[in-house]
């Protein structure tokens, strides 16, 4: 890199108030935790794996809380299957529960899809 351009660079010459200077690219001093003056640079919020869900609801043409949706039945539904593996029917009674529980998840996986289908466009 030239010096004309390491000199005009900001990320490189940008001190503190403290006198040390940032490291590149950090959004605080490391030695006295000041925040960064030269930094304009408007601040969002990131949701890790948000842009992973929106892409994903951009392949099925759906809007992000009907992908949230779809996603939760898809877990009750999993949550239905999982039950039958986990649990054993020793008894008439255990055999009642066990399908009281997978009708209890097959019931949140339909509101959650009816849900996705009254969220989607």
């Amino acid at each position: 890199m030239p010096a004309s351009v390491a000199v005009a660079s900001p990320e490189r010459s940008a001190t503190c108030r403290c006198g040390t200077e940032f490291i590149v690219s950090s959004l605080f001093c490391h030695a006295c935790g000041a925040s960064r003056p030269d930094l304009n640079a408007a601040r969002t919020l990131e949701i890790p794996g948000l842009t992973e869900l929106t892409s994903l609801g951009e392949r099925l043409g759906l809007t992000t809380p009907a992908v949230i949706a779809f996603l939760a039945g898809v877990l009750c539904v999993v949550g239905a299957l999982a039950v039958s593996v986990f649990f054993s029917a020793r008894t008439i009674l255990d055999w009642q529960a066990i399908q009281l529980w997978r009708i209890e998840w097959l019931l949140a996986a339909v509101a959650s899809f009816v849900a996705g289908c009254l969220l989607k466009k």
